[in-house]
């Protein structure tokens, strides 16, 4: 049996929000050196602040300084961190409930190993050197056996506040597309479809996917489709994606290959976009070195009868 392809995949992208009057406080009091709660109509302080009270969801707005000082209430060691958290050594995840405050925050704790570590030790807010409004401005907490240090009773009102922030959200992990894929792949690179037939409804599945969905048994019998197709429908793109390098407008489609029973999406090229039409023939073009179609083309064929496609999702 061949072997099934796997490779390192990445998706990432730059997450970007706006701030309530609450949490722009919050983050702008970081910048700040100072850490700043909301208080609830029954007297508890929420560190982080947030908008509504989680137990009676009225909105909350009343911003109150707590200390940087704090207490653990709950620990986990981390002994392999992991890029972009707070300290590159083995640290402690900590839950910390600040002086003056009801609840915890999260965050790292610079510690010398998890022995040193324990329930009810004291902390204290580890600074960032540079800030600029965000959670990390925190750099991490660090053990502390001084008194609890006295807030000085900020209003949370501050000069240029922060009002949104941007945070880049990625996942990094192995993708192995299994070995109906596999298989799926390795003909695109003879430049071949192929596709795998149920053995019960007879349907044809382009690309395969080791299993008949509606069926629900496994499928092994490989069938070598195409390379024509139909257009069973289309859509026309008028925006400009950043990474492909496509005039817009252009047409992106569903292709039923010759022989399959389910279509495939590609790019329609060599026609305007405006005479692109259901039930056009088209075929695949190939570039040199590519592991898959470029685009496809009309072959120039009369059109397919509805009847024959209406049926291929």
């Amino acid at each position: 049996m061949p072997e099934v392809l796997k490779a390192p995949l990445v998706v990432e992208f730059p997450f970007t929000r706006s701030l309530g009057p609450v949490q722009s406080a919050f983050l702008t009091g970081l910048r700040e050196r100072v850490v700043l709660g909301v208080k609830t109509r029954d007297g508890r302080t929420l560190v982080p602040p947030v908008e509504y009270d989680p137990v009676t969801a009225e909105e909350i707005r009343d911003l109150v300084e707590v200390a940087p000082t704090g207490t653990v209430t709950t620990w986990a060691w981390n002994h392999e961190p992991r890029r972009d958290q707070p300290l590159d050594t083995p640290f402690a995840w900590v839950l910390v409930r600040l002086d003056g405050a009801d609840t915890a925050l999260l965050h790292a704790l610079d510690a010398p190993g998890p022995d040193s570590v324990h329930t009810g030790m004291r902390v204290r807010v580890r600074w960032a050197q540079e800030r600029a409004g965000a959670i990390t401005d925190i750099a991490c907490f660090e053990p502390y056996d001084g008194d609890p240090a006295e807030p000085a009773g900020h209003s949370g009102v501050f000069d240029d506040a922060v009002t949104g922030i941007v945070a880049a959200a990625r996942l990094d992990y192995t993708y192995s597309p299994g070995r109906a894929q596999t298989a799926y792949i390795n003909a695109l690179s003879d430049r071949r479809t192929v596709g795998e037939r149920c053995p019960s409804c007879r349907k044809v599945y382009v690309p395969p996917r080791g299993a008949c969905p509606t069926c629900g048994v496994a499928t092994s019998e490989q069938v070598e489709v195409g390379p024509g197709g139909t257009v069973t429908t289309f859509c026309v793109v008028n925006i400009k994606a950043k990474n492909l390098d496509i005039e817009v407008p252009y047409v992106y489609a569903h292709i039923a290959l010759d022989g399959a029973g389910l279509a495939l999406h590609g790019r329609i090229g060599g026609i305007p976009y405006d005479q692109v039409r259901m039930g056009l023939r088209v075929e695949p073009v190939w570039t040199e070195g590519a592991r898959y179609p470029d685009h496809y083309r009309p072959t120039g064929e009369p059109d397919a009868d509805y009847d024959t496609y209406k049926e291929l999702p």
